[in-house]
């Protein structure tokens, strides 16, 4: 894990990436990697609280892809805190907010993601400055310096089926 004063210099990383969150068992995902947000924001579906040992949790479902349901991973973890939101488009909305591992060009930090509907939005996930500060430049002129998953998953990603790899 690198920490915000980690010695290791800062990774560049494009305006659009594919990331992972494997703490939630998530990933790949397509995601906008964005300054003028603060916090991160996952789509989410189906949010629920349940008690567990005194403690609020949230479980949820994330659908990875971005025009279809297909492969949704369910996931059940401790609220972290609850805030509210104010969106690009000036809305406020009270979130679930939860901390967990992002893995972004190889290296993994800790973040707190905010659980939202993004289902209007390009990016089923956006990457906010309290996660890319750990270690991370963004190059507004590129994209997916990590790469690409398959093809087979980008065309998931596009609600294509299943082509060659």
């Amino acid at each position: 894990m690198v920490s915000a004063h980690s010695s290791s210099p800062p990774v560049v990383a494009g305006w659009r990436e594919w990331v992972r969150l494997p703490g939630l068992g998530v990933g790949p995902v397509k995601a906008k990697l964005d300054t003028g947000a603060r916090t991160s924001a996952l789509h989410a579906f189906d949010l629920t609280t349940v008690e567990r040992d005194g403690a609020d949790w949230v479980r949820f479902s994330v659908h990875p892809w971005q025009r279809s349901a297909d492969d949704a991973v369910y996931v059940e973890c401790p609220v972290h805190d609850r805030r509210t939101v104010r969106s690009s488009t000036g809305h406020t909305q009270e979130r679930f907010v939860v901390l967990t591992e992002l893995e972004l060009l190889g290296r993994t930090i800790t973040t707190e993601v905010t659980l939202t509907r993004r289902d209007e939005m390009g990016f089923r996930m956006l990457v906010g400055r309290e996660a890319l500060r750990q270690g991370f430049l963004v190059d507004s002129g590129r994209s997916y310096v990590g790469g690409r998953p398959p093809r087979r998953v980008r065309r998931k990603n596009r609600g294509r089926a299943d082509g060659p790899a």
